[in-house]
């Protein structure tokens, strides 16, 4: 896959924007999707002058519904499909889309999941069933499964294999197609050849309306922020169809699994479950599965943010099977040795941001500067205590990224109600502020420090408190639900933020 030449990070001037996932758009159709809230989202933007948009990793989320647990690191979630382009594109009917009692402010993952498959599965079979074909449908979609068809075939056999045997984990199916050899892949695929034919069509369908929202954005002068989950979730066709990339036993079972030790978020630290990767291998084989993944994304994005990119340098490994993260040990990743391959394969300056939280050594700094790549400073962080730290404005250098907060933060005002009298004291005093407008002080903040970017949850620019969290790390329960409301992105709010932006130098008068 190709992509675009992007300006680079160290010679861009300085911009704003806002963090929100496709699932927060509002609609009717139980979750947020690329229709038209998303280029009303993209018009608010522009109005209120920012230059980015930053997105959540935009996989088929499986067990929890989080984005950073995906089915696969190629494709897309069918869940934000719109519907409503469907039907311009003639492949729903008005009948299909009878507006249904949906919480307008939260996500119903359950009832929405099956909704919204069965929707997808009724345009399926009338793209089967089309007679005409002015948009050329179907000479399209020949061309993108031949495009994509390393990854798609996969994946698509994985979701048809997985349907098949009632949803369980892959180590749970007939060891014919959980360990399958190429004959056995083959005879699976012709076994279950209409619904890989829908998978496929799935994603063709998603990467259609995706390309389409990304040129609206850019054409107004907005570019995006992609998200890559340093690994892949174990139920996933990433780790069915590469077991010799992860430590697996021979059942395919995890040796050992990703996670944190205990931090901020977490006494216990974080189990994340996720399979580690055989580096040895990866090198063998010149990090060509790594290449291919970071090109593919780039290829969807303007930037990219590596999530956990101290993983890099070193990672957490927790054996399978243990409660918590308490018993971990750290292990040394590929370090430098990757980012080499990515600069052979993909050119010397990669748009990458990285996620440098947590527990930073100074490998990891050295790994974060010798490829020039922005670090995170997230603000709030900055005074969860009256110490001095990285994370208070005065210490930041312009070639980094600002947050407010980030989705596995309280928002703004949710956090300021929590806070310490020590810590909201400290805030008072060094934003200068009575507290009552506490989120647009930390935008100010924000958009006025020296990092080349600045990014603002859109939680922060309404002024939501707790309720409207994204995540809480951690928890498996009550995440990634929020979605917002047409009318709060007033034109008082474009305004403002636009006026904010102008006087810090992130857009035009």
């Amino acid at each position: 896959m190709g992509r675009k030449s992007v300006e680079s990070l160290d010679t861009c001037t300085r911009k704003s924007g806002i963090l929100l996932h496709p699932t927060s758009f509002p609609g009717t159709f139980g979750i947020g999707d690329l229709g038209p809230a998303a280029y009303a989202f993209i018009d608010f933007l522009a109005k209120a002058g920012q230059k980015l948009w930053q997105v959540l990793p935009l996989g088929p989320t499986g067990f929890g519904d989080s984005p950073y647990q995906a089915f696969s690191s190629f494709a897309g979630q069918p869940l934000i499909i719109s519907p409503e382009a469907l039907a311009d594109m003639g492949l729903l009917a008005e009948e299909d889309m009878e507006p249904k009692a949906w919480e307008p402010s939260k996500i119903d993952y359950g009832p929405t999941i099956i909704y919204k498959m069965e929707l997808l599965r009724k345009a399926f079979s009338r793209f089967e069933k089309l007679k005409e074909d002015p948009l050329k449908l179907r000479e399209a979609f020949l061309a993108f499964q031949k495009e994509h068809k390393e990854w798609l075939q996969d994946y698509a056999l994985f979701m048809a294999a997985k349907d098949a045997h009632g949803g369980v984990m892959w180590t749970e199916w007939d060891r014919e197609i959980a360990f399958p050899t190429k004959e056995a892949k083959a005879k699976w695929l012709d076994l279950l050849q209409r619904e890989v034919e829908f998978y496929s069509f799935v994603q063709f369908i998603f990467f259609k309306q995706w390309f389409s929202l990304k040129a609206y954005a850019n054409e107004r002068g907005i570019e995006i922020i992609g998200d890559i989950p340093i690994f892949t979730a174990f139920d996933s066709a990433d780790v069915w169809a590469n077991k010799e990339l992860f430590y697996l036993d021979e059942d395919g079972y995890p040796l050992v699994v990703a996670g944190v030790p205990p931090d901020y978020f977490s006494e216990t630290g974080q189990l994340w479950g996720n399979p580690l990767y055989n580096w040895e291998i990866h090198k063998e084989t010149g990090y060509r599965w790594w290449i291919k993944r970071v090109a593919s994304t780039l290829h969807m994005v303007d930037y990219l943010r590596i999530d956990h990119f101290r993983g890099f340098e070193a990672y957490y490994a927790i054996p399978y099977g243990a409660e918590n993260a308490v018993h971990g040990e750290w292990r040394k990743g590929p370090y430098k040795d990757l980012f080499y391959a990515f600069q052979k394969a993909l050119g010397e300056k990669l748009p990458i941001i990285a996620e440098d939280l947590g527990v930073i050594t100074p490998e990891v700094i050295a790994l974060r500067d010798e490829f020039g790549f922005p670090g995170m400073k997230i603000l709030q962080f900055g005074f969860d205590n009256i110490d001095e730290n990285p994370f208070l404005p005065h210490n930041f250098v312009p070639h980094s990224v600002c947050y407010t907060g980030t989705h596995d933060n309280d928002t703004i005002l949710g956090w300021y109600q929590k806070a310490s009298l020590e810590s909201r004291d400290k805030v008072n005093a060094y934003l200068n502020t009575d507290g009552r407008e506490i989120s647009w002080d930390f935008i100010r903040a924000c958009f006025g420090s020296v990092s080349e970017m600045a990014i603002v949850p859109l939680q922060d620019v309404l002024g939501l408190d707790s309720k409207a969290r994204m995540n809480t790390p951690g928890t498996t329960s009550n995440n990634w639900q929020w979605r917002y409301t047409q009318d709060m992105l007033s034109d008082y709010i474009a305004n403002r933020l636009r006026g904010i932006s102008v006087l810090y130098g992130r857009t035009e008068r």
